[in-house]
């Protein structure tokens, strides 16, 4: 059996330990020690990395007798080797962790709610909860939380005997076998745990839900917690200088110079939409009534506006095709005719020119990769 040296003393950042096996796996050489500081993955947690000796280790498994260390190198069995952990990595895992621990804990009492699924990732952290939290709960929650951080108090992980357990109520997200080992951090949770923890909850710094999204029948919350949530914290207040610089205001008023400005693009829009409807109108009435085929470019037009061009134009000639963009980058475009097929034109034109899209009579639309001049002759001829 490995002996699991993490469970004694989240801490413990170097050691020494004897090689009992070394065998070359798919991914890496799999070294199991008599004794280990690595916590290998489980319960959300990430495992830990390092070096045991000259030899990287990648990964740790938790093979339930002992603990096996994927490495890059091997190592001589019956040799003692010095195992040092990442300890910037380990103690960022115990802050998420233990901060974890304290808002399920709150949240379970508070609301009922189980804790179905966690994950520690690069980034961030996600909890699962089998219920709906409304924003002003979860607010509540999270002031909580940070309130037992600033308490300090003392996060305790002990093994309880079997008469011992069974007067204590605790959470568990699965059905354990044998030794049981509980977490506590008074006042805000009891939970069966083989992860690493702090030592008191001051440790874990701030704890902030960044987001929150249904999941399922309940809901999922995204947490900063720790140096991350410091991290997160610095990125926003960053783009916040740089936003209020760009605005010319206050950090503290970027929503409400933002929410201005949108406004004020919106207006622009709504005069932009305007204008182009003149110009349609225009181009239109410039068209002879009763003539048979007009082929138009025009700039700058989303397939919104092609459309609308073309609706137009087409009450004044029997087909009408509009296109908007650039020899390099394509053209979007519709076409349309109450007397000709466009739907089987439109096969065709793809077809000749590199296009895609398609439709029902009478209009069809789509893009083409091809030059103004090869899309006019390709009309010359046609309808």
């Amino acid at each position: 059996m490995t002996d699991r040296l993490y469970d004694k003393d989240a801490y413990l950042q170097e050691f020494d330990a004897e090689v009992l096996s070394c065998a070359e796996g798919k991914k890496g050489y799999e070294i199991v020690l008599d004794r280990t500081a690595f916590f290998p993955e489980g319960g959300g947690q990430p495992a830990d990395r390092g070096r045991l000796d000259g030899a990287e280790v990648w990964d740790v498994r938790d093979k339930k007798e002992y603990v096996v260390h994927i490495c890059d190198k091997p190592l001589e069995p019956g040799s003692t080797v010095h195992g040092k952990i990442d300890w910037n990595r380990r103690f960022l895992h115990m802050q998420q962790h233990s901060g974890e621990h304290i808002l399920s804990g709150i949240i379970h009492r508070r609301f009922g709610y189980d804790n179905i699924g966690f994950h520690m990732g690069k980034d961030f952290v996600t909890v699962d909860f089998s219920g709906l939290l409304s924003e002003e709960q979860i607010e509540e929650v999270e002031k909580e939380a940070n309130e037992t951080v600033f308490a300090n108090r003392e996060i305790r992980a002990e093994y309880p005997t079997g008469r011992e357990l069974a007067s204590l109520e605790y959470r568990s997200k699965k059905e354990i076998e044998g030794n049981i080992r509980i977490v506590t951090v008074p006042g805000a949770d009891i939970c069966a745990c083989c992860g690493t923890h702090v030592r008191r909850t001051g440790e874990i710094g701030p704890i902030k839900v960044i987001a929150d999204e249904h999941y399922k029948s309940g809901i999922r919350l995204i947490l900063e917690i720790g140096w991350k949530a410091l991290e997160d914290y610095d990125r926003k207040h960053r783009n916040a200088k740089e936003i209020s610089a760009m605005l010319s205001v206050p950090p503290e008023t970027i929503a409400e110079a933002v929410e201005k400005q949108q406004e004020q693009i919106q207006t622009l829009k709504n005069a932009n939409i305007a204008l182009k409807q003149k110009l349609f109108i225009k181009l239109a009435e410039e068209i002879a009534e009763g003539s048979r085929k007009e082929i138009l470019f025009q700039e700058d037009l989303n397939s919104v506006e092609v459309r609308r061009l073309a609706d137009l134009v087409s009450e004044k000639t029997e087909f009408a095709a509009v296109f908007s963009g650039s020899d390099e980058e394509g053209y979007k475009y519709v076409i349309c005719s109450n007397k000709v097929d466009v739907s089987v034109l439109g096969k065709d034109f793809n077809r000749a020119l590199n296009g895609r899209g398609g439709g029902k009579n009478p209009m069809i639309q789509g893009s083409v990769q091809a030059s103004r001049e090869e899309i006019r002759k390709y009309f010359a001829d046609r309808p």
